[in-house]
């Protein structure tokens, strides 16, 4: 399945165009892309992304058809459809941990801090070590304003990811919020 949720945050901008690239790859692999000089056929994409969603629709106790709908949508930004589907999924499969998760990553997508945070935290009741939900809970945390959260949340991060990237940036948007900036 091409579900990317989980590393499409990190990759999101970092996505190569692959198309007719053969840089790094050995000289007796594949052409990337299909066929040399070949566009993408759009009404074929078209096609399949509405069979995946008709079969959401259509199968709403297939919780794999379910996230895939949700990550169509969540890759074209339409995050409240998105949610929708791994509502769907979650009902399913209440205790799924990825679900959950990304219950958490797009609702933090969509401005949904109160909803973020909610899935983040029930996400590290299964499982406290998480740094990308550790992370997740800080960011959402610091957008809601609430300095007391962001700062357990930080701790929590730094205690689990002592060399985390995200820590000087939370640190200095946590310094700005709690001297009223």
């Amino acid at each position: 399945m091409g579900f990317m949720f989980a590393s499409s945050m990190s990759q999101k901008a970092a996505m190569p165009a692959v198309a007719g690239s053969a840089q790094g790859l050995p000289a007796d692999h594949p052409p990337v892309g299909g066929a040399q000089g070949a566009a993408p056929n759009p009404q074929a994409m078209q096609a399949q992304v509405q069979a995946s969603i008709e079969k959401a629709r259509n199968e709403p106790q297939n919780f794999e058809a379910q996230i895939a709908a949700a990550d169509l949508y969540y890759q074209i930004q339409r995050y409240d459809q998105a949610l929708e589907y791994l509502l769907k999924a979650n009902q399913l499969k209440p205790t799924d941990y990825r679900t959950v998760v990304l219950l958490g990553m797009v609702n933090l997508d969509a401005t949904h801090y109160d909803q973020a945070e909610k899935w983040y935290r029930a996400a590290l009741k299964m499982k406290q070590d998480d740094v990308m939900v550790l992370a997740g809970l800080a960011a959402t945390t610091l957008q809601k304003g609430d300095a007391k959260a962001a700062e357990v949340a930080i701790a929590q991060l730094e205690k689990v990811d002592p060399n985390s990237e995200d820590l000087p940036q939370f640190r200095d948007k946590l310094a700005s919020l709690k001297a009223g900036k």
